[in-house]
């Protein structure tokens, strides 16, 4: 064995932290414990710190949406391998989870027979992976990548009258504002392309109610200022709000 692979810890109960550590006998698989954590953001803090190789973690912590969470650890950590522990007996869950790149869902308490048989499984899957550097093909994770697009833009859907940026939506999926960015643009659209497009749509909405003026409507669906609505307005229609309205209208 020519690596020695960095494991990352993430439970909210210490007990399942310790007991994982002591139960599992890293060094014969070639494994260290890195570090650990106890929720779902300090998670992601030491995996985007340590980089480690293998992932244990629960997915049904306090404030995290765990396919969220996982799909983006599978799309922005393409080689990492992850294992899931949870107390829930959930075989939708499960389904989900392993199409998004899991490579082991175990239900708590995991029999030391089931915890060593992932990892000699995951070692031997590393092993292949590190063999003369072959990386993981880019399509590989296709289904975590469309998911966290998806998550992406329908909290823009919901938020689009806020005063939106690339960072605050990455934060939500979970995923670095630059790892966002790529898999929208591999999408053929840029964020504020499709933050543009939501907005307009929304607008052509609103021009039905007679009653409400341009900059009313412009901003209802978060435009800072009229003149900005308007240009974006002509882009993405062609024509201008005003024309817009009164072909609407008649």
């Amino acid at each position: 064995m020519t690596h020695m692979y960095k494991v990352v810890i993430v439970d909210d109960e210490p007990l399942i932290v310790e007991g994982l550590r002591k139960i599992v006998d890293w060094e014969k698989f070639g494994c260290i414990v890195v570090g650990t954590a106890s929720s779902g953001k300090e998670g992601l803090e030491l995996i985007n710190r340590s980089g480690p190789d293998i992932l244990f973690t629960d997915i049904r912590m306090p404030g995290m949406d765990g396919l969220t969470m996982v799909a983006a650890l599978r799309s922005e950590h393409r080689d990492m391998q992850v294992i899931i522990l949870t107390g829930y007996r959930d075989f939708e869950y499960a389904r989900q989870a392993l199409n998004l790149g899991v490579f082991r869902y175990l239900v708590k308490p995991s029999k030391m027979k089931e915890l060593d048989e992932a990892m000699a499984s995951i070692v031997e899957r590393l092993d292949v992976l590190h063999k003369d550097d072959v990386v993981t093909p880019e399509n590989e994770n296709t289904s975590a990548n469309n998911f966290i697009v998806n998550q992406a833009i329908q909290y823009m859907e919901q938020h689009y009258k806020e005063k939106l940026q690339l960072t605050d939506v990455a934060e939500k999926v979970y995923v670095s504002h630059w790892h966002l960015s790529k898999l929208l643009n591999s999408t053929g659209k840029s964020f504020s392309e499709v933050l543009g497009e939501i907005r307009i749509e929304n607008a052509k909405k609103l021009m039905e109610d007679s009653s409400l003026h341009i900059a009313d409507i412009s901003e209802r669906v978060g435009f800072a200022d009229t003149a900005h609505f308007s240009r974006v307005f002509k882009k993405y229609t062609g024509i201008s709000a005003g024309e817009y309205r009164n072909r609407f209208l008649k």
